[in-house]
C-alpha cells in the first residue's frame, strides 16, 4: 500500500504548537484590543530584528505590503514599475492600485527569478520603481544593478512574501531595498491564522507614513493627515505569529533539509530539472519546484499515488485576462516554464519516508 503525502499539513504544526497557541490566542480575547493592541507593536519590533531592520509595520496582507509601500514612496499615476512576469499576480495588482503602470520583464531560466539585466534594459525615464520578487524562497541577488537603479532615483520594494528567512550572504530578503514586503498567509514559511502581512525599513520617515496609511491616514483619533486604508494586522494574528517566530529558522532549516534529500533521490532522474541555489544564497524552499516537459503526466501520476502536487504558476501575468492590454508581448521563458513546472510536497514537519515516497513515485515515472 503506497504511503499517502499531503502536498502541505498545517495540522502538524499547529498541534505542536496549540497550548501556546491556545494561551496566546486567549490573552488577546481578555485583553479585547483586536485592533493594533500591544502584541502588534511586540510583533513589528521582533520581525524587524529577525529581518534586521529598524523598523516593521504590520498590515492587513502581502498585496496590502506592497501596495503601501508603493504609494509611501510617492508611487502614482504616469509611473512606470518592473515586475517579473513570472510570479503570483498581487505583485502586479500592487502597482495598479496606485494608479502605476506594471512593465514586466522575463525570468532568468537557472532560477526563474527575475533577469536583471531585462530589469536594465527596462528601465525608462517614468521608471519609479523595480519590484523584484525573492521566489518560491530563493533570494534575488540584486547586487548587479543597485548602483544604476540608485544613479536613476529608482527604488527597490522588495517582495519577499515567499522568503522569510531567506538570505545573500549576512543580508536577509526585507533589508535590501527601501522596503521589503511580506505575507503571513497561512502556508507561508512564517503563517498566520488568515491574513496578515508587513512591510520591513530603515527609513524612519517611509515607516511613519506607512503608519499613517494603514490606517485611515491618521494615528490621532478623528484627526486624518493624507487619505489613507484600513490595512492593519490583527493583534490575534500578530500574537500567533509572535509564538510561531523563534521557530522560523528551525523550520527552514528543516526544509533545507528536505530539499537536500530530494535532491540525493532524484538527481540524475531523467526528464526532471530540480531547483537551483546560486552560490551565497541561502534558499528557504517555501515551494520546492521541479520542471517537467510532461508536467501534467507526472502530476497525474503522483496523484494517483496518493501525493498531493501543486502548479505554481500556470499562466504568465501578462497572459491573464486582467491584463489583456499586455497580451501581445512575449516572456519566452516564462511562457515555456510555466508549462513545465510543478511543486512537490515541501513543509518542515514533512517526515523522511514521506519524501522518500515521493522520490520513489518520481524515479519510477521517470523509468
Amino acid at each position: 500500500m503506497s504511503l499517502h503525502v499531503p502536498f502541505f499539513d498545517l495540522k502538524r504544526q499547529n498541534a505542536a504548537l496549540r497550548s501556546r497557541l491556545d494561551a496566546a490566542v486567549a490573552q488577546v480575547v481578555d485583553d479585547t484590543a483586536f485592533i493594533l493592541g500591544e502584541e502588534v507593536a511586540r510583533f513589528e519590533a521582533d520581525f524587524a530584528a529577525y529581518v534586521g531592520t529598524r523598523y516593521a509595520v504590520g498590515v492587513n496582507s502581502g498585496l496590502d505590503a506592497l501596495a503601501l509601500s508603493l504609494r509611501a514612496l510617492g508611487v502614482g499615476p504616469g509611473d512606470e514599475v518592473i515586475v517579473p512576469a513570472n510570479t503570483f499576480i498581487a505583485t502586479a495588482l500592487a502597482v495598479d492600485s496606485c494608479g502605476a503602470r506594471a512593465v514586466f520583464v522575463d525570468c532568468d531560466p537557472r532560477t526563474l527569478l527575475m533577469d536583471l539585466e531585462a530589469a536594465r534594459r527596462a528601465l525608462t525615464p517614468r521608471t519609479k520603481a523595480v519590484l523584484p520578487v525573492h521566489l518560491y524562497g530563493h533570494p534575488l541577488d540584486l547586487s548587479p544593478v543597485r548602483e544604476v537603479l540608485r544613479e536613476r532615483g529608482v527604488r527597490v520594494i522588495e517582495d519577499a512574501c515567499q522568503a522569510h528567512g531567506a538570505r545573500i550572504g549576512d543580508r536577509s530578503c526585507g533589508a535590501m531595498g527601501e522596503a521589503g514586503c511580506f505575507s503571513f498567509y497561512p502556508s507561508k514559511n512564517l503563517g498566520a491564522f488568515g491574513d496578515g502581512g508587513m512591510i520591513t525599513t530603515d527609513d524612519e520617515k517611509l515607516r511613519d507614513r506607512l503608519r499613517l496609511l494603514r490606517s485611515y491616514g491618521s494615528v490621532v483619533k478623528y484627526r486624518h493627515e493624507t487619505a489613507g486604508w484600513n490595512s492593519r494586522l490583527d493583534t490575534v494574528q500578530a500574537a500567533v505569529l509572535r509564538v510561531k517566530l523563534p521557530y522560523l529558522d528551525g523550520w527552514n532549516d528543516r526544509r533545507r533539509q528536505l530539499a537536500a534529500r530530494y535532491r540525493s533521490a532524484l538527481e540524475g532522474a531523467r526528464g526532471i530539472e530540480l531547483p537551483v541555489e546560486l552560490p551565497g544564497a541561502r534558499h528557504v524552499y517555501h515551494l520546492y519546484i521541479v520542471r517537467c516537459d510532461r508536467r501534467d503526466e507526472l502530476k497525474a501520476h503522483l496523484e494517483s499515488r496518493g501525493i498531493g502536487t501543486g502548479i505554481h504558476y500556470p499562466v504568465p501575468i501578462h497572459r491573464q485576462p486582467a491584463y489583456a492590454a499586455a497580451a501581445g508581448q512575449s516572456f519566452p521563458v516564462a511562457e515555456a516554464e510555466s508549462a513545465r513546472l510543478l511543486s512537490l510536497p515541501m513543509f518542515p514537519e514533512m517526515k523522511d519516508e514521506e519524501v522518500d515516497a515521493v522520490c520513489d513515485a518520481v524515479r519510477a515515472f521517470a523509468r
